[in-house]
């Protein structure tokens, strides 16, 4: 290569690399949803991209001073089809970040495919530990919580209400099995003991046999996780075997989050552990209540705020990169070192980028999740195996 042709070679790059940053400037955002909008986790998702959508509205419709355009895929809660519909948005679609999903296994597949392609990932959902764990990087966010962190805050509290022998039930997959080992841990440290781990596959809503199951062991409480329309069939199949009277149940608060209408009176006075809750009292809940339930005419719970928040960390990202998505490296400074004003209370990332916040003691009463006290503050996740 002579001297002129390498001088040419150097300005066709030159203009290449001016070229792509004129676009990031430029161009639109194009976000890929990858939620479940069928089965049994639909409304979850519905909520989540209404919240990331009023938080786009509330800035003028941009992030990062970019215009956003949305590609869309039901992941159907699936994890079979997981890594084919992911490769939509990425491939096909070619989007600049991910927003998904709710179920943890769908969520793993998602996790791979952002980290194989450098493609950002924010979670409004999924607490599989190993997203904020093994899989950390700086192109890894979670604006949920891990699977770990509501276990373990319920397991404090019943620990600390004397209670002593437990059963746990849920679904066994990867989010009901790190769900009960967080509660494990606490429940066990504080001096309680597991006499029995009861499961069934997701999403399999035929209890009865468990239920008969645990009213022959009686134990002293039941802690369970279930979400979605196995939260509300649970809850109801509970309280018909006469459980809910002699057997205390507690759980992971989406027992009870965006389930309370069709529970009913099953719920009343359950006890739950969440980062979110419908009586707190701070002057950012109330604006984000008052501006979904106009927006929707819904009343927001936890997934919306979920959805909320993973816009506000892609925000506080995207304004410090000046809309620049390939800046992975100060992106994720910019994040690490926020404070994010969100309706649950402000909360921080680890550098792990899973939240750090409080885990909220709620009891229902009426059709709300009442924010009864603190049960665990400012909880962090372990991230075990964290390269980060």
């Amino acid at each position: 290569m002579n001297a002129r042709t390498s001088l040419t070679a150097l300005a066709a790059a030159a203009a290449l690399l001016a070229s792509a940053s004129a676009m990031a400037q430029g161009a639109k955002l194009k976000v890929g949803l990858m939620l479940p909008y069928t089965g049994t986790y639909a409304a979850l998702g519905v909520a989540i991209e209404n919240g990331f959508r009023l938080y786009l509205a509330e800035q003028g419709g941009k992030i990062g001073g970019r215009e956003v355009e949305f590609s869309k895929v039901d992941d159907e809660s699936d994890p079979a089809k997981a890594t084919e519909n992911v490769n939509k948005l990425i491939k096909r679609d070619g989007v600049d970040v991910l927003i998904g999903t709710v179920h943890s296994g769908v969520a793993m597949a998602m996790a791979k495919a952002a980290k194989d392609n450098n493609v950002l990932l924010i979670v409004p959902n999924a607490g599989a530990d190993a997203v904020t764990g093994p899989m950390c990087g700086n192109n890894i966010y979670r604006s949920s919580f891990s699977n770990w962190q509501p276990g373990y805050a319920t397991g404090e509290v019943m620990a600390k209400k004397g209670i002593k022998k437990a059963v746990t039930i849920t679904w066994k997959y990867a989010a009901g099995d790190e769900s009960v080992k967080g509660f494990k841990e606490a429940f066990e440290k504080g001096g309680g003991s597991v006499v029995k781990e009861l499961t069934l596959p997701f999403p399999n809503v035929e209890f009865q046999a468990l239920l008969t199951e645990i009213a022959a062991i009686k134990p002293d409480a039941v802690y369970t996780f279930f979400a979605g329309g196995g939260a509300v069939k649970f809850v109801k199949d509970y309280d018909a075997a006469g459980l809910k009277k002699s057997i205390p149940l507690y759980g992971s608060g989406f027992l009870t989050d965006g389930t309370l209408e069709a529970q009913g009176a099953s719920a009343d006075g359950l006890f739950t552990a969440l980062h979110y809750g419908d009586s707190l009292d701070n002057a950012k809940d109330k604006s984000f209540r008052l501006a979904y339930a106009k927006t929707y005419k819904l009343q927001p719970d936890v997934y919306a705020v979920q959805g909320y928040d993973a816009a506000q960390i892609l925000g506080i990202g995207l304004n410090a990169v000046k809309g620049d998505v390939s800046k992975k490296a100060e992106f994720a400074a910019a994040v690490e070192k926020a404070k994010i004003d969100s309706p649950r209370g402000a909360f921080t990332l680890s550098k792990a980028h899973n939240p750090v916040q409080d885990m909220y003691l709620r009891q229902v009463v009426g059709k709300e999740n009442k924010v009864v006290g603190i049960a665990s503050k400012s909880l962090a996740d372990p991230a075990r195996g964290c390269k980060s």
